[in-house]
């Protein structure tokens, strides 16, 4: 045998391969079922996107939808930032949370089109001033949050078991409600700017991008909320119906009296008395829904700590916002900043939490699984955080 030199050492046996440096251990992973949208409904919504796609261009041209996408897109960022708020304590699954936006904005937009279409031979005889308000009050409210509580209730039944209560209905109804914005802002901006140029243009994103970015959002969590409820108490899709109808219905009046402010009414007046205190309301029903998501994640915490799991000091530090706060500040000043791996130990506690939540109720068969599972992956990001050679992400 050859060596390269004659100091080398003979082989003894065949190595296993070296992992890549950014190789990491596998960890496991829950029951994917019930917690992801099906992929039949991405590419029927891929399909509709084309069609609403040809549309806008073929009746809006190319520029016009264009600038009416781009000026579309500041008052989304804005909104998915703030749902992204929302969501925080217990981050939804990532396809369901683009299957809702998806929806919302091409799959709600085209069936409201498409009924649009169908009624408006019907418009024609009837007077302009009475259609205009019988399709602003009557027919856009119901349509369009049937078309859009249809999203929400498709990611009750495919999404069952990431559908756990009131904070994730109106998490997803919001995302519907913000997609559903989008697509429409870039029919009134592109034909506002079609219409009346840049004033016009300028008037229309003031007042639907700067004033009312939230008001979809607001009217659709309404469908969630009620979902919501009907998931915290392990109502079947059947039984699920009454509270969905209900909650659209509930949808379809907030709906239909922003519209009547704007055509009846003097719409700044009653945006300062009525719709912003709406939003206050909505903002603070959100909080008080956070803090009860809290209570629960700290009490099934709790649980653990009394097996020996965790400290009571982990409870609080993983359970409470004032304790995360001060947990990523401490991870900063770790070598190398660990403030990432503080962010998956909170993440999987906050999980395993969910996941004990589940198996309590009864209503996921799963959820005994995936609890085992969130607990391995809690224990080893704790380890990951605490390692002395632990490298920045």
């Amino acid at each position: 045998m050859a060596f390269p030199s004659a100091f080398a050492q003979p082989p003894h046996g065949s190595p296993a391969a070296v992992p890549h440096a950014t190789a990491s251990p596998s960890l496991p992973v829950p029951v994917r079922a019930g917690r992801a949208a099906p992929i039949w409904l991405f590419a029927l919504l891929t399909v509709m996107a084309f069609g609403l796609a040809a549309y806008l261009v073929t009746f809006l041209g190319v520029a016009a939808s264009a600038i009416g996408m781009v000026l579309a897109v500041i008052p989304l960022a804005g909104v998915l930032l703030a749902v992204r708020l929302i969501d925080r304590w217990e981050p939804e699954p990532r396809g369901l949370v683009i299957a809702a936006v998806a929806w919302g904005a091409v799959g709600a937009v085209g069936l409201a089109l498409l009924v649009d279409l169908a009624l408006s031979p019907a418009m024609v005889v009837v007077d302009p001033a009475l259609g205009d308000a019988f399709s602003a009050v009557v027919q856009a409210p119901v349509v369009e949050e049937v078309a859009k509580g249809l999203g929400v209730l498709l990611l009750f039944v495919f999404g069952r078991r990431a559908f756990d209560g009131p904070v994730d209905g109106v998490v997803y109804g919001a995302l519907v409600g913000a997609g559903f914005a989008f697509t429409e802002n870039i029919l009134y901006f592109a034909t506002s700017l079609i219409e009346g140029g840049v004033t016009e243009v300028t008037f229309t994103f003031v007042l639907r991008g700067v004033l009312s970015p939230f008001a979809h959002v607001m009217f659709t969590a309404v469908t969630g909320y009620a979902l919501g409820r009907a998931a915290r108490s392990g109502a079947s899709t059947s039984g699920a119906l009454g509270p969905w109808l209900l909650g659209m219905l509930g949808a379809a009046v907030l709906h239909a009296v922003w519209n009547g402010s704007a055509m009846f009414a003097d719409f700044f007046a009653l945006y300062a008395t009525l719709q912003v205190p709406l939003f206050l309301a909505f903002v603070g029903g959100v909080l008080m829904l956070r803090r009860e998501e809290a209570r629960l994640t700290r009490d099934r915490l709790g649980e653990y700590a009394a097996a020996g799991w965790f400290s009571g000091a982990e409870v609080e530090m993983l359970a409470t916002a004032r304790g995360r706060r001060h947990a990523m500040a401490w991870a900063r000043t770790l070598p190398g900043d660990r403030r990432p791996l503080m962010a998956d130990f909170i993440h999987e506690a906050t999980a395993l939490a969910a996941a004990r939540q589940r198996a309590l109720s009864g209503r996921d068969a799963a959820a005994a699984h995936d609890e085992r599972v969130f607990l391995t992956r809690t224990i080893g990001a704790r380890s990951a955080l605490l390692s002395r050679d632990a490298a920045p992400r």
